[in-house]
């Protein structure tokens, strides 16, 4: 075993949290912007180096072994160690203290920023962080008009003039109610979508916005029943059979084995998104603001 603490790098054992943390090489892939072959080959390295299995790769996913899971145990420790020494050392060199006003879109607020904000936090226990949930649409509004520090949201047209920085990604999926005629389907199109009864967020959220356009494309128009203000709300309205619902993977992750619901992955481009760091200007903002937004995007 001398070897492993030789030979084992910092970025495979992040890989492979990833992968445990998300039960699929592909969104772990996703999430940390890297190919899926790429993280396979760390995953299998790590094997290599410890001569067992620490993953079964299944059809529906990854399950993680007794040996994976003393890894990942031990993974998780010495990123929590990293990240102290990161926070100590960082008092000397950034100054980071105070707050950050951040708005961000329902799908950012929801899947991604409570694990990303509380590991921040533990490198960073002297920021305060606002966060204001908003539409795609706000958020763009409020960092033109400076109201915060930055914003996080969706791709969308109007960023003319602003600085971006790639965030996560997110994967959308079809929900639908247990018993529906598309819950075995291996996938869907929105083609095959557009008849069916949408329960719906508001008009103005990105998420909406999107369907619309491209149902548009298809000389279509959505039929869209009911409109909510959560992706809880939506969700629930699909187990109780008031329609279909296209929502985050991550978030329809969350409700299968709750509500009798299924999810049925959209075999479209468009069904994979990128969520973005937004902001007037990365070099102008303020040590704690800048230290946020470099480590919500890696750079730290």
């Amino acid at each position: 075993m001398t070897q492993l603490l030789r030979k084992i790098d910092l970025t495979s054992l992040r890989l492979f949290l990833a992968v445990c943390q998300e039960r699929s090489i592909t969104r772990a892939a996703d999430r940390e912007c890297i190919t899926p072959s790429a993280v396979s080959r760390r995953i299998a390295e790590i094997e290599a180096l410890i001569g067992l299995p620490v993953l079964i790769r299944e059809s529906r996913g990854i399950t993680v072994t007794p040996v994976g899971n003393t890894v990942m145990r031990h993974a998780q420790a010495v990123v929590a160690n990293l990240e102290s020494m990161e926070a100590e050392l960082s008092r000397y060199t950034s100054g980071a203290k105070g707050n950050v006003r951040v708005v961000a879109n329902l799908s950012a607020v929801v899947q991604f920023l409570p694990e990303d904000i509380a590991s921040f936090k533990r490198a960073f226990p002297d920021v305060d962080i606002e966060i204001d949930e908003q539409t795609s649409d706000n958020v763009l509004r409020s960092v033109r008009e400076g109201d915060v520090d930055f914003g996080i949201c969706n791709a969308i047209a109007d960023t003319e003039g602003l600085d971006l920085r790639v965030y996560r990604s997110d994967r959308l999926v079809l929900m639908v109610p247990a018993g529906h005629r598309l819950r075995s389907v291996t996938t869907v199109s929105l083609r095959e979508i557009v008849p069916e009864q949408l329960v719906g967020l508001r008009s103005d959220a990105s998420l909406m916005k999107l369907l619309t356009e491209q149902a548009q494309k298809l000389d279509s128009r959505l039929d869209v029943k009911i409109r909510v203000g959560s992706l809880d709300a939506l969700c629930r309205m699909v187990h109780v059979k008031l329609g279909v619902a296209v929502v985050p993977q991550q978030i329809g992750e969350l409700y299968v084995n709750t509500l009798e619901v299924r999810l049925v992955p959209i075999a479209e481009k468009w069904a994979l998104r990128t969520l973005s760091i937004v902001c007037r200007n990365f070099e102008s903002l303020v040590a704690p603001a800048a230290a946020l937004a470099n480590f919500l995007t890696g750079k730290r």
